[in-house]
């Protein structure tokens, strides 16, 4: 049970669901069996969303059901069919279009993105696209207004019913060919489905070449923005600047000053020389203060002779010396050069803590600030070491008062020690002389 829809970007194949929405695939292969569908525009394309067709006005407003045809205005619209519940999971997932009362009429969406649960339960999905996802996948990348109409017209031509399930119900008027469209139908005001758009077509070939020139020096500009060597793509040179070329080595600037000085007062001469063995590469840059002059040493110096070459004198091209935009103009590409050739050098300075101390190094190099944490640093060091240092001496004055105490008791008490000695020793003396004495008595 499957559809097919020529577009006039190419062709879509829609499967139907018949078995879990008859109602609703019914009215769609009976509405394509009557060319009903035949012209009708693609007039609601919202990217990677839905494209939204089925409406032969175009407006998204109109639209009727087969069952209108067959029994009048009172069945215009249909009841939706919410069993089963299929839900809007892939891309080319095809739906009936709600009216907002939960019923239909003719026009149908089809999904460009995936997971669009919020459409689940209020459209009614009876179909998917099978064959023709790059048709899908153009039509969904459509340059669009902001109302989401195509600029250009995108159209179904035709509708081929591939296999239908259904038989037709009885008073269903089914046309012998398909109809050929109304000027009202075609005429939508914007870009006809069939018009080529060629904005080069009628032009001269001149007028086709310098646009194509401009478009190729347009893209040139932005490819040069983008690498860094314009400052900005629409940026235009100076006109009160002139470029001589195919002078002669020996010619210096100040002779061109002196020269080009009779058509009016000059800021700068300057003629380019080679940067490593400083001789002139034989062209210059001449900066007038007003255009007029610039416009007057134009015509009348241009093949003049100087110091024996016929020189050529054109308008300067070069923006080299403009400011940039990109810095509120106040820096030049040059100072922009100094500046990363400055970043390039290594740096002088370090972070303190990851500077590692050489062993030969009298001196650390450090930034002001650091100067002065030191500074304040030391003085605190000081002021710690110097507590430290009187908390040390009394201690050690308390330890050699106690030392000196503790001698002296300990002197004390060995002189004392002796002393008890010496007498007990006199008093045995004493004792054992007596006890002598008494002997020999007694005897």
């Amino acid at each position: 049970m499957a559809v097919l829809l020529e577009t006039t970007v190419g062709d879509l194949v829609i499967d139907l669901y018949t078995e879990e929405r008859p109602r609703a695939c019914l009215n769609f292969l009976k509405l394509c069996k009557v060319k009903y569908y035949n012209f009708c525009l693609i007039y609601n394309v919202q990217r990677d969303f839905i494209i939204q067709t089925g409406d032969p006005t175009g407006t998204g407003r109109g639209g009727e059901s087969i069952f209108c045809q067959l029994y009048g205005d009172q069945a215009r619209f249909f009841e939706a069919e919410k069993v089963p519940r299929i839900r809007h999971k892939k891309k080319g997932t095809v739906s009936m279009v709600n009216n907002g009362s939960d019923q239909h009429g003719s026009q149908f969406l089809i999904t460009t993105g995936e997971n669009l649960d919020y459409l689940d339960g209020v459209h009614t999905v009876f179909g998917e696209v099978t064959e023709g996802m790059d048709v899908l996948k153009t039509i969904n990348e459509t340059f669009v207004d902001k109302d989401f109409i195509p600029y250009q017209d995108i159209r179904i031509n035709h509708t081929v019913i591939l296999e239908d399930p259904f038989d037709d119900p009885p008073g269903l008027c089914v046309p012998d060919r398909s109809p050929e469209p109304t000027k009202e139908q075609l005429d939508s005001g914007r870009i006809g489905a069939d018009e080529e758009i060629d904005d080069m077509k009628g032009r001269p070939a001149d007028e086709i070449e310098e646009v194509r020139a401009e478009k190729e020096a347009k893209s040139h500009a932005i490819l040069l923005e983008m690498v860094g060597d314009l400052p900005d793509a629409d940026i235009k040179p100076p006109e009160n600047v002139l470029f001589v070329c195919k002078l002669n080595p020996v010619t210096t600037g100040e002779d061109l000053e002196i020269i080009f000085s009779r058509f009016g007062p000059i800021k700068s001469c300057e003629v380019i020389r080679d940067w490593k063995t400083g001789e002139s590469v034989c062209y210059a840059f001449i900066e007038f203060e007003k255009e007029e002059d610039c416009e007057k040493a134009y015509f009348k110096m241009d093949n003049v002779l100087i110091d024996d070459r016929r020189i050529h004198v054109d308008f300067s091209q070069s923006v080299a010396k403009v400011k940039w935009k990109g810095k509120a103009g106040q820096y030049t590409k040059e100072d922009f050069k100094d500046y990363e050739k400055e970043c390039d050098k290594p740096s002088k300075f370090a972070v303190k803590e990851k500077v590692k101390p050489k062993r030969d190094a009298k001196y650390d190099l450090v930034l002001d600030e650091d100067i002065e944490e030191s500074h304040t640093s030391q003085s605190h060091l000081a002021k710690k070491q110097k507590q430290k240092k009187h908390h040390h001496c009394e201690e050690d004055n308390k330890r050699t008062k106690k030392s000196k105490e503790s001698d002296q008791k300990h002197e004390e008490h060995c002189r004392e020690k002796n002393r008890h000695r010496h007498l007990s020793r006199s008093r045995y003396k004493e004792r054992d002389y007596t006890y002598s004495r008494q002997k020999d008595k007694y005897r």
